[in-house]
């Protein structure tokens, strides 16, 4: 292959690394502000989709956040809280400025939760899928106690030499 064109395939690859992933919440909603000036249609109808909020809403919405990211995150966080999007987006306004973690608290997501540190992390997803789940997709890194059980097996306990969990 030639020298140039080698090269500048493998600066096309290391360009798009940080399309791809995204190490927190900042990297995360910087992938989404460029997605939507790409291409704001689509993107308007991938929030629509996936959080299934009719169109008319989300273009309300955009109108109403500083970034697109931002628009994501108010009904992000609807979903996460089980709250109206115009909730979070009063919340929102309230506490422009002061970083999504403030406004996660303030709508009842508790510090240390799965939740926060999803929203931390920027564990989240816009696929503009319906019902898609959107946050919680990868590992939580933060999550150091690995569970011997889960609800199912209350009341067991599990045979550490066996390997399977037996009635008390």
């Amino acid at each position: 292959m030639n020298r140039p064109i080698f090269f500048l395939l493998l600066s096309l690859f290391f360009a798009t690394i940080p399309l791809c992933a995204h190490a927190d919440l900042n990297g995360f909603l910087g992938d989404l502000n460029r997605r939507a000036t790409a291409s704001p249609a689509e993107y308007h109808t991938s929030l629509s989709n996936q959080f299934g909020v009719p169109q008319p809403q989300v273009d309300s919405l955009m109108r109403s956040v500083a970034t697109p990211s931002d628009a994501f995150m108010v009904l992000q966080l609807g979903k996460m809280t089980n709250k109206p999007h115009d909730q979070i987006l009063r919340t929102y306004n309230a506490n422009r400025g002061k970083g999504w973690g403030v406004i996660a608290q303030e709508m009842g997501i508790k510090p240390g939760s799965q939740e926060f540190h999803a929203l931390k992390d920027g564990r989240f997803s816009l696929t503009g899928k319906p019902g898609h789940p959107s946050h919680g997709d990868r590992p939580n890194k933060h999550d150091h106690k690995k569970r011997d059980f889960d609800e199912a097996d209350y009341g067991k306990i599990k045979d550490k030499k066996k390997g399977y969990y037996q009635d008390r």
